[in-house]
């Protein structure tokens, strides 16, 4: 019996995690179909056909088009249109990722549907309320049937707070990933030679979320940070076109001037340059993990992180928003800090195990 899998996606990193997945269920004709569902939460123009070619996986089936409004709003039009979708399709599995808005309406319209649930990234906690992503994660969490964990941290995470049936340590399907990529990236990209850039002698920058891009005060600290490294070395910094919005609107387009800015990058592009990179400075969880993965150092520029594993073995340094503490961290990494070689991420075949438990749950 073939099993029917509604994959519910809304962001490139999402695309990315789910075309581990999505390959491995291209392998199983007969016994796994996938739909997948694209919300359009987060508009990138680099998600063209190329982006799909890249990842070697069809394009969504489905594109629901919501982005834009408030979260409310967003999620509400989104939930309509899944459940829409769900009704037609009738899944054996909804299948959701990480924590954005898509994650929690697909996760709410599978629940009032009595669809099966599983989460990909359970258990991940920042223990920031404020953050939307935080409520996303523990919604999803609460009404998922199979919680498919990326590290045992993610295990107690979700012991602590009762829930123990359904969960599994499964792997981080981005270290899938990170091992699928990395050749096909260092071979197929030609961004270094674009940029002029000799490699591990840059930095590479990416600033996004919205802690930091709608605060004067903590975006004005990230960019003339970048700005005083920019002196040091060259800094890269592919620019997310909200973030030059504000940068606009808040007046802090000098610091730029130090920086080699550029458009959202090609996945094939990105990966390349993560590798080459001396150090990554970023408020970006998927680009942190990259970071560990390919053992370049990272500065993290948020307050908390939901990856505590590469903070506790040394690759990765919690700096915040401010210029002071993203340059003590820059300094300190120039010292030599001491960097543990070991893997908490599994061995790069989450997806199989994910997909055995999909299957088996659905005899």
């Amino acid at each position: 019996m073939t099993c029917k899998i509604v994959t519910i996606v809304g962001a490139r990193p999402q695309f990315i995690k789910a075309a581990a997945v999505t390959r491995e269920i291209l392998r199983h004709p007969g016994q796994l179909e996938e739909v997948m569902v694209h919300t359009g939460q987060h508009y990138d123009p680099n998600m063209s056909q190329v982006f799909f070619d890249e990842l070697e996986i069809p394009a969504p089936r489905y594109n629901l088009e919501v982005s834009g409004g408030g979260h409310g709003a967003m999620t509400g039009r989104m939930l309509e249109g899944i459940e829409r979708i769900l009704l037609d399709e009738k899944p054996d599995w909804v299948l959701i990722y990480g924590d954005t808005n898509s994650t929690l309406a697909g996760a709410l319209a599978a629940a009032k549907l009595h669809i099966p649930v599983a989460h990909v990234e359970a258990g991940l906690r920042s223990f920031n309320m404020r953050m939307p992503e935080e409520i996303n994660r523990i919604l999803a969490d609460r009404v998922s049937t199979l919680l498919l964990c990326p590290t045992a941290v993610a295990i107690d995470n979700l012991a602590r707070e009762g829930v123990t049936q359904g969960v599994h340590n499964v792997g981080d399907v981005m270290y899938d990933v990170a091992l699928h990529y990395s050749e096909r990236a260092r071979a197929g990209s030609r961004i270094l030679q674009t940029l002029a850039l000799r490699e591990k002698n840059f930095a590479l920058a990416t600033c996004h979320r919205a802690e930091n891009t709608d605060d004067p005060v903590r975006l004005e600290g990230i960019v003339s940070a970048l700005a005083q490294i920019a002196a040091d070395m060259p800094v890269v910094l592919p620019l997310h076109p909200r973030t030059r919005k504000l940068l606009q609107q808040f007046e802090l387009e000098q610091h730029l001037a130090a920086l080699t800015v550029v458009e959202p990058l090609a996945f094939l592009d990105m990966v390349a340059l993560e590798q080459a990179a001396r150090v990554i400075l970023t408020d970006s969880g998927g680009v942190q993990k990259e970071a560990f993965f390919y053992r370049v150092p990272c500065i993290t520029m948020r307050d908390e992180t939901e990856w505590v594993e590469t903070v506790e073995l040394g690759w990765n340094h919690l700096a915040g928003a401010d210029r002071v503490t993203i340059l003590a961290a820059y300094t300190a990494l120039g010292a030599g800090a001491a960097h543990t070689h070991c893997q908490p991420y599994g061995d790069g075949q989450a997806a199989g195990r994910m997909l055995a438990l999909l299957q088996a749950a659905s005899t």
